[in-house]
């Protein structure tokens, strides 16, 4: 692979032309994707034009976009020759993570790659942050991932509980939410208790099947080393030897969070996630995962992890959704406050006028009866 560059003069803007050879056709193939869709992807989110002619790929645009461009290309090539494989999704997150941190490469993700089983691909953060995360959980007894969904907080913990499990440095898992209804009612469902709060838990039951084959999923659960139970089950419980997650954190209450937090024992590992935006609690509760920032964020084996819009890695429509909705609640933020502003003149307005019957408004005399 051979590269080329030079700068090409525009009337408004100087533009910044590159290009790379390759000798492997093969290699080129697998880089560009059927009908060239990842190289179409690449300049779709990195501003550059990116051409594939012949053996060559041609940069073309802005210095800032033709560099996220190349640098992509250039790290995806050694990804390809160690065997991974690159797909459509990965292009977009990847290209934010360049362009957010011009000192990293897409090699870099791998120093963090997640090993559940040797029969499955390896997990590799796909973020700067989530870099960061997966860092942190090696490091540190509890962990706290707290931002907008679709960011992989969730999803990278159970890989690293999975990982820890299968690794046995761990002899099980333990994964919890609180069983607090998002809007609807579910209290007339039937079955017990323990059906009764299944569907919350399913999201967790997802991200298990994704990392380790059935079978052997049904033989950990079976032998209790894998355990899946509501926030309210694991009060009075000392967990030992255990990674434990704990998912959806914001809709934990005050005494819910810290009663977690008390649970841990020898050898265990935590992991809390949560959206402190989205909070199912009712009106007036706050929520544990908000307070637990507040005090621990200072505390020696306590790690925070904070993901932003840009670490969202699910579809890119959610990722404009998270924008949109932070959008908003800044408007309504600045229009709450301009109303509280506003009020001391409205309640003095109201004292001057007084109560009926008050010296600063007296009673209307009933000119109507007769005395």
């Amino acid at each position: 692979m051979t590269a080329t560059s030079e700068d090409v003069p525009d009337e408004a803007l100087e533009l910044v032309k590159k290009s790379l050879t390759f000798e492997d056709d093969e290699l080129l193939r697998r880089l560009a994707g059927p009908h060239s869709v990842l190289l179409r992807e690449l300049a779709l989110h990195s501003g550059a034009e990116v051409n594939l002619r012949g053996s060559d790929v041609h940069f073309l645009g802005s210095a800032t976009a033709v560099d996220v461009a190349f640098r992509f290309v250039k790290d995806s090539t050694r990804l390809l020759e160690e065997g991974y494989e690159i797909r459509v999704a990965d292009v977009s997150h990847s290209v934010r993570g360049l362009r957010k941190d011009p000192e990293c490469s897409l090699v870099d993700f791998l120093d963090q790659a997640i090993l559940v089983t040797p029969r499955r691909r390896p997990i590799a953060p796909k973020t700067t942050a989530q870099r960061q995360y997966v860092a942190a959980i090696r490091k540190h007894t509890l962990t706290f991932g707290i931002g907008p969904a679709g960011t992989g907080k969730t999803y990278l913990a159970m890989a690293m509980a999975a990982s820890a499990l299968m690794q046995r440095r761990v002899k099980r898992i333990i994964l919890t939410r609180p069983a607090v209804e998002a809007g609807e009612r579910l209290g007339f469902l039937p079955g017990d208790l323990a059906e009764k709060v299944n569907p919350y838990l399913r999201p967790l039951y997802d991200a298990l099947n994704e990392m380790i084959d059935y079978d052997k999923l049904s033989q950990l659960r079976s032998q209790n080393q894998i355990e899946v139970a509501p926030l309210a089950f694991m009060r009075g419980r000392t967990l030992s030897d255990a990674f434990v997650v704990l998912d959806e954190a914001q809709n934990a209450t005050v005494d819910q969070m810290k009663m977690f937090l008390t649970r841990l024992g020898h050898g265990s590992t935590a992991v809390v996630t949560g959206d402190v935006t989205q909070t199912d609690l009712p009106r007036g509760a706050r929520s544990g995962l908000s307070q637990a920032r507040q005090i621990l964020s200072k505390v020696e084996g306590i790690a925070f992890c904070e993901f932003s819009d840009v670490d969202v890695v699910r579809h890119p429509l959610v990722q404009k959704i998270v924008l949109d909705y932070e959008k908003y609640d800044e408007e309504q933020l600045v229009l709450r406050e301009q109303r509280r502003f506003d009020r001391p003149e409205e309640e003095a307005e109201v004292d001057l006028i007084g109560e009926p019957g008050s010296a600063a408004n007296p009673p209307v005399p009933d000119l109507v009866g007769g005395g």
